[in-house]
């Protein structure tokens, strides 16, 4: 009688082992680079190739192994990190998987090369598809260097999940950032296609973050360090007028280790609730410090999540050191960390002669800036255009000259926010800020569609420091960005020029709208195509562009603007779904007044 349960192959247990630990080359990455920080190394060197599909290779100057031990390192459940059932919960290093070399060599071209401190010669161990194909001594520094070549060339059907080589080399650079955040004492250096996009010697971590977030982010920094019930949190919290709209800026280590732990989060943004505006981030770098034996970190195979044993303390304790450092008297002066960098520009631009900077100087003293008109924000159309009628209701007439909105007879303004008009003997009233906002919606959009939104060069190039995957969605999304009335230059590393902006921005926080933008790009994915996110875009930049607030309007720039809501489609919504009007029958009015 056959039977239906098997033992699974070695080859194929080390690609479902693969399965839990290396998702994409970051992730490959990720565990090479923990291993060398866990060998004593002092500098890291890393390099990959086509995003990694092509090259990983890892380089380190730590303790190495001798051939006994690189060949026992290539064998499943092999580590020297555990020995011991209480091992597992008394963790003091960061890679403990045993499954991390051999799971990688099963999807790869492998080369391991390592020489121990002290020894003659060191061994190169090649292996192709986890089987090991060669040993052999050979010449090396002291330390150990990995090779991953050809990722996933055996298993095709995981090379269509991975993304552009842009996107996945923004992954490992996001990686590196975080990992040399826990460690300000050791080098890194992260070459791409053999372009150095990074290297930052050992220092402080006020050095660490300036050099790898942007100069201007580490002016605008609190110092933690507090120890309360057992639980240390020390680390750098920045002011909330630097937020992003999304977590990617939240850097939290728990014992030395990244994690994104909910918990943990939810402190942070707990510390933040009255200081931040719904759907903004802040911008952290947060060490936690417990005993081994209160956090469980074998959640995850990827060790990404932890579990506390007492998380309410730590929980009261994290949102209790933040919100002191964010007390609102200390804001009013200068960062305490931005004196470090006092003396360095915030502003990284293209070099210039000693001549043409003295002649800047020069004209920048003896501007006198003209006085500026009045600007009305509705303007109505050209007069050759017939706007078309938009009827927001059955009963309103659409053949009827001028359109809709532009036969109400307007009665003023309430709270400057809301217009007042009359239709017959019903009462309308019109959110001017959705109605606005709408407008200028569909004209970017007919903007985008017609090949690129309108947009204004900047008198003074902006410069704008971003995060590795932030860099990585810029360049894959360039052309998007132009249309949108971006002009951007790379400028060298993760910074890029920005030479000009969507008109309508022109005036506004368009670096912050530039940053909003990258992360709505980040989110495309399955479930999201790049024409969402670009509609998403936008609607945003038509939101930010127009009247917020109280804004008194005089009748001519209410008829401009439903002249213009006549000539626009769906003008009975904001893009965001909000109703632009509400309509009140005069019966509805007379109940109130119980007549």
């Amino acid at each position: 009688m056959s039977t239906r349960i098997r033992i699974l192959s070695e080859n194929l247990t080390n690609k479902i082992a693969a399965g839990e630990v290396v998702e994409r080359p970051a992730s490959v990455v990720k565990e090479l680079v923990e291993n060398s920080l866990d060998a004593g190394c002092r500098d890291i060197l890393v390099e990959i190739e086509a995003g990694g599909r092509r090259l990983i290779r890892v380089t380190d100057d730590g303790g190495g192994m001798s051939r006994e031990d690189a060949l026992l390192s290539m064998e499943r459940h092999a580590t020297s990190k555990i020995a011991s059932d209480d091992d597992l919960f008394a963790l003091s290093t960061l890679g403990f998987r045993g499954e991390a070399l051999p799971s990688i060599a099963s999807v790869s071209r492998f080369t391991l090369a390592s020489r121990r401190q002290g020894s003659i010669e060191g061994t190169e161990i090649y292996a192709e598809g986890g089987r090991i194909k060669e040993v052999k001594a050979c010449g090396m520094a002291e330390g150990t260097a990995i090779t991953v070549r050809n990722l996933f060339f055996n298993t095709p059907a995981r090379l269509k999940f991975m993304k552009s080589a842009e996107t996945e080399a923004g992954h490992v650079g996001d990686l590196l950032t975080r990992l040399a955040f826990s460690r300000p004492d050791v080098r890194f250096t992260y070459i791409n296609d053999g372009k150095t996009v990074f290297r930052v010697l050992n220092g402080t971590l006020e050095e660490r973050v300036a050099a790898l977030l942007g100069r201007s982010i580490a002016g605008a920094l609190y110092p933690l360090d507090a120890s309360v019930e057992g639980v240390t949190v020390r680390g750098l919290v920045a002011r909330p007028d630097v937020s992003r709209s999304a977590a990617g800026h939240l850097y939290t280590f728990i014992n030395g280790r990244f994690i994104r732990d909910r918990v943990v989060q939810h402190a942070i943004l707990q510390a933040y609730r009255n200081f931040l505006e719904r759907g903004r981030y802040p911008i952290v770098v947060i060490f936690i410090e417990v005993p081994a034996g209160e956090v469980d970190v074998n959640v995850h195979p990827t060790k990404h999540e932890v579990r506390f044993r007492q998380q309410g303390v730590v929980h009261d304790v994290i949102q209790g050191v933040i919100e002191e450092a964010l007390r609102p008297t200390p804001w009013l002066r200068q960062s305490p960390l931005s004196q470090n960098f006092s003396q360095v520009p915030q502003r990284r631009e293209p070099a210039a002669g000693a001549e043409r900077v003295a002649e800047v100087r020069e004209l920048l003293v003896n501007y006198r800036p003209a006085t500026a008109p009045s600007r009305s924000y509705f303007q109505p159309p050209p007069a050759s255009s017939t706007p078309s009628p938009q009827p927001v209701t059955e009963t309103a007439a659409a053949t009827a000259p001028g359109g809709y909105f532009s036969r109400l007879a307007i009665i003023g303004q309430f709270q400057a926010s809301y217009i007042l008009c009359q239709d017959g003997s019903d009462l309308i009233i019109i959110d001017q800020h959705a109605a606005h906002e709408r407008v200028a919606f569909e004209r970017l959009k007919s903007q985008f569609a017609a090949g690129g939104v309108e947009g204004q060069g900047l008198l003074f190039p902006d410069t704008l420091e971003l995060s590795h995957r932030e860099a990585a969605e810029l360049r894959e999304h360039l052309e998007e960005l132009g249309r949108m009335g971006f002009d951007l230059d790379e400028f060298g590393g993760t910074t890029w020029v920005v030479k000009g902006v969507p008109r309508l921005l022109a005036d506004k926080d368009y670096i912050r709208m530039l940053r909003d933008t990258l992360e709505e790009f980040q989110a495309v994915g399955a479930n999201r195509t790049v024409a969402d996110a670009v509609e998403d875009i936008l609607a945003r930049i038509a939101c930010h562009s127009v009247v917020r607030g109280e804004h008194p309007l005089t009748n001519g720039q209410i008829e401009a603007l439903f002249a213009q809501m006549d000539a626009t489609d769906f003008s009975s919504n904001c893009p965001h779904g909000r109703p632009v009007l509400q309509r009140l029958t005069l019966a509805e009015v007379e109940r109130m007044f119980k007549r």
